[in-house]
Parts: C-alpha cells; sequence; structure tokens
C-alpha cells in the first residue's frame, strides 16, 4: 500500500498548492480595496501586494533585464532598476519589454532623470519567477534574478522586496501584472488524477493482494 499512501500524499500536495494559488488571489483582491500607502510608513516586511507609493531617483546604471519573461505570447524580458528614495533603496519591476533581433541586446528604455514619484505592488524579491541561480548573470541580460549577487555588486543595502510598478511612464514598458490565481484549476485537476490512482491501487490491492489469496487458500 506504499504506493496508495504516495499518490494520496501527493493529491492532498496538489489541494494545498491550489489553497495557496487562492490566498494569494485573496490577497491580491484586498490589496486593490486598500489605499496607496507611503513606503516609507510601511512596517516591514509588508504585506504581500500591498499598494505602495515612492519618490526617489532611478539608479540606471544597475539595471538589469530577465529574459525569457513572455506577454500575450510574445518573449521579452523585465526591466529591473534600483530607485534610491530617501529612506534606503527598493528594487523596481518596471514592466515587459518585448525582445529586440539580438537576444543578448536588448532594445533600450528611456531613462528618466531627477526624482521620479512611482506607484506599484509590493512584493518579495525572491518570489518564485526569481529562482536564484549560479549562471546566467553576466552583463545586463539575466536569466534570474540572483538577489545576492545582485547585492555583491551593488553599493548600498537591498531589502528582499520589489516594487512592480502599475504607474504609468513614459518609457514604452508594459505594466501587466496579472492576478495570481493562474494554475488553481490545474493543481485541482492534478489532485483528482492523484486520487483517482490511490483508488484504483487499492482497489488492485484488494483484488489481487486480498480477495484472491483468501480463495487461493480454501
Amino acid at each position: 500500500m506504499f504506493f496508495a499512501a504516495l499518490t494520496f500524499w501527493l493529491g492532498q500536495w496538489q489541494l494545498g498548492r491550489a489553497e495557496e494559488k487562492r490566498a494569494l488571489q485573496a490577497a491580491f483582491d484586498a490589496a486593490a480595496e486598500r489605499p496607496v500607502a507611503e513606503l516609507a510608513a510601511l512596517t516591514m516586511p509588508p504585506p504581500r501586494y500591498t499598494r505602495a507609493r515612492v519618490s526617489g531617483v532611478l539608479d540606471g546604471d544597475h539595471q538589469i533585464y530577465l529574459d525569457n519573461r513572455v506577454h500575450q505570447g510574445r518573449p521579452g524580458y523585465h526591466v529591473i532598476v534600483p530607485l534610491a528614495h530617501a529612506d534606503g533603496v527598493v528594487l523596481v519591476n518596471r514592466g515587459w519589454l518585448p525582445r529586440g533581433g539580438d537576444r543578448a541586446a536588448p532594445p533600450p528604455v528611456a531613462r528618466e532623470s531627477g526624482v521620479v514619484t512611482l506607484q506599484g505592488l509590493l512584493v518579495p524579491a525572491r518570489s518564485r519567477y526569481l529562482e536564484l541561480s549560479a549562471r546566467s548573470v553576466e552583463g545586463r541580460v539575466w536569466q534570474n534574478l540572483d538577489l545576492d549577487r545582485y547585492r555583491a555588486g551593488y553599493h548600498a543595502e537591498l531589502p528582499d522586496l520589489m516594487l512592480l510598478q502599475t504607474s504609468d511612464s513614459a518609457d514604452g514598458l508594459v505594466r501587466d501584472w496579472p492576478r495570481p490565481d493562474a494554475g488553481v484549476e490545474r493543481h485541482l485537476g492534478y489532485a483528482g488524477q492523484w486520487f483517482s490512482l490511490t483508488v484504483a491501487i487499492a482497489a488492485l490491492y484488494g483484488y489481487y493482494g486480498l480477495w484472491r489469496r483468501r480463495r487461493a487458500s480454501r
């Protein structure tokens, strides 16, 4: 019955993953109902998807591009740049940029000089799509954000925090942050498959392991 127990556990795990996605969706929806807060006024770490506003200077010299970010079926990059504000620094995901002809040379992004005010959603910088990787961290195009290595090359402290920019800027970037409920139905489907296997294994065990054994012993 080991495999029956294993498939049952996998089904429970998939149900747990679906609940995690539902919780993220609930947090996203709840944040949309709250007023925008000034970043400096928030208690750290803030709840995920807190709507925040911050003013500061974008440090374009440390701007990087996260490769293989897809928007509506088109490949591109997420543009990551630190913003220095009165109380420190926060990483900003400014949005999606379509890929040009040379994958290793992203199209230029208009730089904003002086003090800018940005608004967005606060998320942990170590989110799922920012998996750490010891590879692909050369130049400005990275496959993933290795936050520790980024910190090592930066001149100031960086919190485990990122602002997904939602406010408009004249840079041509797409800021379309999907609700985090995608995949719930998929997890429920996987859970159903695992539970079906559990039932099938238990039935086969009952037939071959018990009923036929008793019949043969008569």
